[in-house]
C-alpha cells in the first residue's frame, strides 16, 4: 500500500509537503502541488479513511435506517425508487451510503443499536425512512446530536420531508365525486403511524365537507402491501346490501388484491365498480384498465431528503430545521366511471 512516506521519497519533498499538497492547504507552491498530486495519482495512492475522520471530523458517509414492520424491504418500489435518487444526490456531492442495522456484534454487550452503529461507523448524518418511529432505538437516535432527517414521519427539532398524505386523499376523493360518485369507500391500514391517521382523517373530513356520508363498513382495514387483506376487504364491500359504486386502497400494490375479488365477482372495472390506488408505481399503468392512482413524487422526496441531510452535516449553523411537505398528483387512469347524475 503506498504511503505519504513513499511519495515524498518520488517526488524529493518532506512527507509534510505531501500532506499540504494532498490536503489543500494553502502554504505550498502550486508547482509542488500539482507535482504531488501526480505522483500520488500514477502511483495509486488511497488516502487512509480513518486518519481523514480525525482530520476532518467527517467519514463521508450516511446512514440509512430503513426497517419496516411488514418487512417488504426494497421490493416496496416506492421507497426503492425514493432511496435510489436518495443515494443518486449523496453519491454526486462525495458521499457514500451504507444500511444501518443492529447485527455488529458489540463484545458482551450483545449487538449494537442504531445509535451505536451510528457512532461505530462514524457516520456525518442518518436518514429514516420506513421505520417503526414509536421504536425505543429509533427514539434515542432522533433524539442524539446525529444529523437526520426522517420520512413521513416529523420528530421535535427534527428535520423531515413528508408526503401530502392529506392532501393526496383529498385529491382523490374529490376527484371520485366529481365524476359523480357519492357512495365511497377507503380501505384503509388502521396501523398508528401518522401517514395512515392523517389519511384516514383526510377520507372522513373531504366526505363530510362534500356532503357524503362514510358508513362505519365502508372502512374496512387491511395492511399495506397486503393484496390478501385488501381482497378480503373488498369481498366484505361487495357484499354489503348498499355496496360502495367506488373504493380507494391504501396503495396501487394492494388494489391488485381488490381487482382479483372484483373480478371473482363477475364485476368489471370500472363499468360495475371503480378503484382508485395511491403511490403510483408502474404496476398500475399496465394494468387493464389502467390504475387511477395519486403519483408520489419520488424523485422529488429522495432528492429533497438527500440535499437536506447535506445540509445539516456541511452547515448545521446556517440550516433551518423544518418539515418539508412534498405534494403529488392526480394520475387519471381508466378505473374510475363518471357517474350519471341522478
Amino acid at each position: 500500500m503506498v504511503s505519504m512516506k513513499d511519495i515524498a521519497r518520488e517526488c524529493g519533498v518532506s512527507v509534510a509537503a505531501v500532506s499540504k499538497a494532498l490536503s489543500g492547504q494553502p502554504d505550498i507552491s502550486e508547482a509542488t502541488r500539482e507535482k504531488v498530486k501526480k505522483v500520488a495519482e500514477s502511483m495509486g495512492y488511497q488516502p487512509n479513511s480513518a486518519a481523514k475522520v480525525l482530520r476532518t471530523h467527517r467519514s463521508n458517509n450516511i446512514g440509512v435506517l430503513f426497517v419496516d414492520e411488514a418487512h417488504n424491504g426494497l421490493t416496496n418500489e416506492f421507497f426503492a425508487l425514493l432511496l435510489d435518487h436518495f443515494i443518486h444526490v449523496a453519491d454526486s456531492k462525495g458521499y457514500d451510503v451504507t444500511f444501518i442495522n443492529r447485527g455488529i456484534p458489540s463484545g458482551s454487550l450483545g449487538k449494537m443499536n442504531y445509535l451505536a452503529h451510528t457512532r461505530y461507523r462514524a457516520f456525518d448524518g442518518v436518514l429514516i425512512a420506513c421505520m417503526d418511529f414509536h421504536n425505543p432505538d429509533v427514539i434515542e437516535l432522533a433524539a442524539s446530536d446525529v444529523p437526520i432527517v426522517t420520512i413521513d414521519y416529523t420528530f421535535e427539532n427534527r428535520m423531515s420531508v413528508v408526503s401530502d398524505n392529506v392532501g393526496g386523499i383529498k385529491d382523490l376523493v374529490t376527484y371520485c365525486a366529481r365524476m359523480g360518485h357519492k357512495k365511497i369507500a377507503y380501505i384503509h391500514d388502521n396501523n398508528d403511524s401518522s401517514v395512515s391517521r392523517d389519511r384516514v382523517e383526510s377520507f372522513k373530513n373531504t366526505m363530510e365537507e362534500l356532503g357524503l356520508e362514510v358508513p362505519e363498513e365502508y372502512l374496512p382495514a387491511a395492511e399495506y402491501r397486503k393484496t390478501d387483506g385488501s381482497r378480503k376487504a373488498t369481498e366484505q364491500l361487495l357484499k354489503l346490501k348498499d355496496r360502495p359504486t367506488c373504493i380507494l386502497y391504501p396503495d396501487d400494490f394492494s388494489a391488485l388484491g381488490g381487482i382479483a375479488a372484483i373480478k371473482e365477482a363477475g364485476l368489471e372495472i370500472p363499468g360495475d365498480i371503480s378503484i382508485v390506488g395511491y403511490d403510483g408505481i408502474r404496476v398500475g399503468r399496465h394494468l387493464t384498465p389502467s390504475l387511477t392512482t395519486l403519483r408520489q413524487p419520488t424523485e422529488l422526496i429522495g432528492e429533497t431528503a438527500a440535499n437536506k441531510l447535506i445540509s445539516l452535516i456541511e452547515d448545521p449553523a446556517g440550516t433551518r430545521i423544518e418539515r418539508v411537505v412534498v405534494k403529488g398528483r392526480i394520475y387519471e387512469g381508466q378505473s374510475v366511471a363518471k357517474l350519471r347524475k341522478k
